[in-house]
């Protein structure tokens, strides 16, 4: 057995997120049935460094696994992309040690969440980023972003009904930029871990302080209150791109 580490791209429109899922369409099936298939009917099995739901996309998805044989990681990566759709892109290719896992090894994870500014919605750029027609001011989203970095309680930022009981996650970056060529507003966050839809539950608070809905440090209080009901929205998932997992 060889252990592979793959860095893949992918437009998630047209998947049921990237777990397995039966009757559905997922990364993670694809993924599977293209390795079987190069090994010639062995079953391969593949960890992805987290889930993503689905209609969110992946600039930088990691997956590891066992292949039954040992190809060069160029001729890996050649091989893989033979076999990808056309909405997934094997970007890279390596052979790692036997303990690499792609998700347990995982240091930290850079989302983007990209947000339309216009009144109507583009029809070209619908599922490739979030819609926000209402006047904003971007200066209160920079200082309350500021509220986010560093080690914090969670809970009213995770979806309700998730399994994970731990909330406490570390942000070490949470920025905004405006490009005006596009009409779009940019957001990343970069920490040790996201729970379910966090970000984009991040996103849509932001948001509401932009738009003066919200105090400028309501961040601070949702932190306090640990109370998914009052951070209310959810960004939709069209916007949210998996940038990049750190090991």
């Amino acid at each position: 057995m060889t252990h592979y580490k793959v860095t893949l791209a992918y437009d998630g429109t047209n998947f049921a997120g990237y777990q397995v899922q039966p009757k559905q369409r997922t990364v993670q099936g694809v993924l599977q049935k293209a390795l079987t298939k190069m090994a010639k009917g062995q079953p391969v099995h593949v960890d992805g460094s987290g889930r993503t739901d689905s209609g969110v996309h992946a600039l930088g998805q990691v997956i590891s696994f066992d292949y039954p044989g040992n190809i060069p990681a160029e001729s890996m990566l050649r091989a893989m992309n033979s076999l990808m759709p056309l909405d997934i892109e094997i970007l890279k290719a390596e052979i790692v040690a036997a303990d690499f896992h792609a998700r347990y090894s995982a240091k930290g994870k850079r989302y983007r969440y990209r947000v339309a500014r216009g009144y109507y919605t583009i029809p070209f750029n619908r599922l490739y980023t979030g819609h926000y027609p209402y006047k904003l001011d971007v200066k209160r989203i920079e200082v309350a972003l500021k509220d986010l970095v560093g080690t914090h309680d969670f809970t009213s930022f995770a979806a309700s009904g998730g399994v994970i009981k731990d909330k406490v996650r570390t942000i070490y970056e949470a920025t905004v930029e405006e490009d005006p060529a596009a009409n779009e507003l940019i957001f990343e966050f970069y920490g040790n871990g996201f729970l379910y839809n966090m970000v984009r539950i991040l996103v849509a608070t932001a948001l509401e302080i932009g738009n003066g809905r919200r105090d400028v440090h309501d961040f601070q209080r949702l932190f306090e209150v640990k109370d998914r009901q009052q951070a209310r929205g959810t960004a939709p998932a069209s916007g949210l791109y998996l940038k990049e997992v750190y090991y």
